[in-house]
């Protein structure tokens, strides 16, 4: 299906200024639909002045549609639906006309014009499905009349509210609650789910005949002068979302000022319960300060090991023993940058090349001569459980070169290259480390070296990871080490 930018760029004059004030109103207009109980459809005349073209669409939450199928890039000539043209050259609503019968189906059509800054860009037909209609109670008429109200101010260009984006996933919908307010404030009508909200509050009457903004005042905490903005807010003045807390619950409330006429007649004011929805973003938060806070001790620890060994080595009079003690001590250093790094995050995935990088300054300062440690390509985003162990097999291949690789007099390059490759599901990190030394001894087999730091690395790749590992004489000089690892995630 194309989207609104395409079909009205490929058929219509509209500017991009115009195509924005489009996208505000289908921003807004699961709330007239709901309202009105119907299909909404919106055509913008082509380029020619010939055609309409049915650019966005819109079903209601409220009852049945009046379209089984997408009207989206459907064009209509001028003249085969009287409704439309003459909301378009006329630019007031036009509700002129007997039912139409689809599918043997009574279908109501009103036509509204969508207006900016004194001209016509388009027109809403606004379909109805009669097969179900019976006597409106009070909450119907309700919504009927306030559906009336928000069509006029689309004709007029007031609705919707510049710089008032709204997003309909978080915002209340029709369903959630609704109050009608006077221009005074009071209310004039409180659907049961409205009411139901203002219970959970604390409140223990009726609210029909009270003054909102002063009801939602006395409910919320005292904040001192916060309190008459609050008043003001709640009494539908301007459009405006927010929230009421107090002990009982949590309510988040919009308000739409009714402007049929140019001048306020009342308010629309939508609200939805939040309280559990609230409470489970607490735990979240809580839970993830949580993990961090966790995450950062362990790396405190950790240091403090790494600390308790370098000082150990320092007592040492065996120079081998000296030397694995300064392994350990950069294997635990590998694991404690992980952590740090996930102190920091919001969740349990890391930007990896961060973490190699510091792993090769960590690793380099053991270098003989004047090796350079450098890193091309990217790692990516990894999940904890791949980036820990990762971060110790990357260090033991690293060690491994830097020790093995080059004497004291050599000048040299280790290159650490990563690639991702195929889908974000069913990914894979190729990672290659390649040397310019002196190269693997005659008859070397990696898979049966008993040198400790090769025997971490093939159990962490082949058997934690889930990889595979290689060491291979480099394409001119040297050697290089090939891990090829399965990932999930983001790249």
């Amino acid at each position: 299906m194309p989207s609104m930018n395409d079909l009205v760029r490929q058929h219509t004059a509209l500017s991009d200024t115009d195509l924005e004030w489009l996208h505000l109103l289908v921003s807004e207009w699961q709330l007239l639909s709901d309202l009105s109980f119907a299909d909404l459809v919106l055509w913008v005349p082509t380029r020619d002045g010939t055609r309409y073209v049915s650019v966005a669409q819109m079903r209601p939450n409220t009852g049945p549609t009046s379209y089984q199928d997408d009207m989206v890039g459907h064009l209509v000539p001028r003249g085969r639906r009287p409704l439309l043209d003459a909301a378009l050259d006329e630019g007031r609503i036009v509700r002129e006309g007997d039912p139409e019968w689809r599918e043997e189906v009574p279908v109501r059509v009103e036509s509204i014009p969508v207006r900016r800054d004194g001209r016509v860009l388009g027109v809403i037909a606004r379909n109805t499905n009669l097969l179900t209609v019976r006597t409106p109670s009070r909450l119907e008429l309700t919504y009927l009349q306030s559906a009336s109200d928000l069509a006029q101010m689309i004709a007029a260009g007031a609705f919707p509210f510049p710089g008032q984006q709204v997003d309909m996933d978080a915002s209340p919908r029709v369903g959630d609650g609704l109050i009608r307010l006077d221009a005074d404030g009071i209310v004039q009508y409180a659907s049961p789910n409205a009411l139901s909200a203002y219970h959970r509050l604390g409140l223990a009457s009726d609210l029909v005949g009270h003054h909102l903004g002063t009801v939602t005042a006395e409910l919320a905490p005292s904040r001192g002068p916060v309190d008459e903005a609050l008043v003001k807010v709640a009494s539908g003045y301007a459009p405006r979302e927010f929230e009421v807390e107090c002990a009982g619950g949590v309510i988040q409330l919009r308000a739409i000022p009714l402007k049929p006429k140019g001048a306020r007649i009342g308010s629309l004011v939508l609200l939805r319960d939040v309280t559990e929805l609230r409470r489970r973003e607490r735990e979240l938060i809580t839970k993830d300060a949580t993990i961090r806070e966790i995450h950062h001790r362990v790396k405190n620890n950790l240091q403090t090991v790494a600390a308790l060994l370098r000082l150990q080595s320092r007592r040492m009079d065996s120079e081998q023993g000296r030397e694995a003690l300064n392994e350990a001590v950069r294997r635990v250093g590998s694991i404690a940058i992980v952590h740090e790094t996930l102190s920091q995050n919001l969740d349990e995935r890391v930007e990896f090349d961060e973490i190699a990088d510091r792993v090769i300054a960590m690793v380099s300062e053991i270098s003989p001569g004047k090796v350079t440690c450098r890193r091309t390509g990217r790692f990516g985003i990894l999940d904890a459980e791949v980036a820990t162990p990762l971060s110790m097999v990357l260090t033991e291949v690293l060690q491994n070169a830097l020790e093995h690789a080059f004497t004291l007099a050599d000048h040299g390059t280790v290159e650490v290259s990563a690639v991702r490759g195929g889908s974000p599901a069913e990914g894979r990190l190729l990672i290659t480390v390649t040397d310019d030394g002196r190269g693997l001894p005659e008859g070397f087999d990696p898979k049966q070296a008993g040198n400790l730091g090769l025997q971490i690395v093939r159990t962490l790749v082949e058997g934690e990871l889930g990889g595979t590992f290689g060491m291979i004489p480099a394409p001119e000089r040297g050697t290089q080490v090939v891990l090829d690892l399965p990932v999930q995630g983001l790249k």
